[in-house]
């Protein structure tokens, strides 16, 4: 906090309005493993302060990584140009004042993290996932740090962290594969084997798929399949995103979107995007986005939700709102129940054809199953999901009973859900 208290006192000097200062010291390790070997490891201490300040509605944002007098002296004098020349933002609104208190959220810090051998974890996924498979590859990365944040408005607070992450991807053949990923803040709630079994396992059935045919499906999407989904949904209930045009909820207010419940929880226990605080030093919170499948609130920052009379929900970034912890849920049944369903256990490049509208498509990858009365009957293979957000929505049915918390390279925001059903889904051939 000390660095941070230096840097206040000079900004102060120059007499701007507002100071969000926040930094982030983290230590991180990476071990990556190809062909069931080891093949790169790397560690990495860092230390970086995001800057905002903002003076006369004249807004700008740096980081500062270097702690010498010299070198903040020399970013501030920079942060004093552009604000000259910034024009000035008629939305912004000064942070309020420190009036707050916090919640201790429940595993969000595991000292264990910090001594964790990253080899033996990596061995012993590999090992599992030998099981039925003949190649492992992926990646485990560890990291645990402190987030710091201090304000002009006297919100000065410390957040300590630790996760864990890993993803596994086995081969049976060139085209059976399967893959899953594990995402923690506390080493106890962290099981690298049993992902490396399942990812194995997943290879094994997916051993000769045959041609797959374009048509409607009920369709089960595994947590790690529907992630980039969901996490699209989230980032459409930011209030920058509807304001922009960039969302498919807009006027979607009071209004049923279908049967599943949306929560965005900044203090979820365990959840690798839980913190006490956001971007301004407000307090994160539960935020039930629909309630009975009604959209019931957009997600705000400090400025926003005086713009539109009500209050923050603890999502600031300062200029985009985000969620922190998504969680999707409903009723809850048997989701392989189903005459003739495909399931889905993992997608990638989710792409959008209109944000506005919701149009999308997404290409499942690793094993792809047809279901026939309720049984895996064969794998398939070369189909694409291209259907729009808002009939995925309304055609939810079921929830299966465990949630897994999901983060993977197409779903940055953790994403905590169980198996899902929705009927009537459209599945066509992807184009060359």
């Amino acid at each position: 906090m000390q660095d941070l208290e230096r840097i206040k006192e000079l900004l102060l000097k120059e007499k701007v309005d507002t100071i969000i200062l926040k930094k982030f010291s983290i230590n991180e390790s990476m071990v990556k493993f190809v062909n069931n070997k080891i093949v790169k490891t790397g560690i990495e201490s860092t230390s970086s302060v995001e800057v905002f300040v903002s003076k006369d509605k004249r807004i700008v944002m740096t980081s500062i990584k270097e702690f010498d007098e010299e070198s903040i002296k020399k970013t501030i004098s920079k942060l004093k140009n552009f604000l000259q020349y910034s024009q000035p933002n008629k939305n912004f609104v000064n942070i309020p004042e420190n009036k707050y208190t916090y919640k201790e959220i429940k595993d969000i810090y595991d000292p264990k993290v910090e001594n964790l051998d990253e080899v033996d974890v990596v061995e012993s996924t590999i090992n599992a996932a030998l099981k039925n498979s003949s190649r492992v590859s992926g990646t485990f990365e560890k990291s645990y740090g402190k987030l710091s944040i201090l304000t002009s408005t006297g919100i000065k607070q410390e957040d300590k962290s630790s996760s864990l992450y890993l993803s596994v991807r086995a081969l049976k053949t060139k085209e059976a594969s399967g893959h899953k990923t594990a995402t923690s803040r506390v080493l106890s709630k962290f099981n690298p084997e049993q992902i490396g079994k399942e990812a194995g396992e997943i290879a094994k059935l997916s051993l000769n798929p045959k041609e797959g045919i374009a048509g409607k499906y009920d369709v089960i999407f595994s947590p790690l399949a529907f992630a980039p989904i969901l996490e699209n949904i989230g980032s459409a209930t930011s209030i920058f995103n509807v304001e922009s045009g960039m969302s498919f909820f807009q006027d979607k207010l009071g209004k049923k979107l279908g049967d599943f419940e949306l929560i965005d929880d900044g203090n979820l226990e365990n959840g690798a995007g839980s913190l006490k605080f956001d971007s301004e030093g407000y307090p994160t919170q539960k935020t039930n986005i629909t309630q009975n499948g009604i959209l019931k609130t957009y997600l705000h920052n400090n400025s926003s939700a005086q713009r539109y009379k009500t209050k923050s929900t603890g999502n600031a970034g300062i200029i985009s709102p985000h969620p922190h912890n998504l969680v999707l849920d409903g009723e809850k049944g048997n989701v392989f129940d189903v005459k003739n369903g495909l399931y889905i256990t993992n997608t990638w490049y989710t792409r959008f054809q209109n944000y506005t509208t919701g149009d999308f498509s997404t290409i499942p990858r690793d094993g792809m199953f047809l279901i026939k009365n309720g049984v895996i009957s064969e794998p398939v293979k070369n189909l694409r999901v291209s259907d729009n957000i808002l009939n995925l929505l309304k055609n939810i049915r079921l929830f299966g009973k465990e949630k897994e918390q999901i983060t993977s390279w197409e779903a940055d925001t953790p994403c905590i859900m169980a198996p899902i059903l929705i009927k009537e889904v459209n599945i066509t051939k992807p184009t060359n």
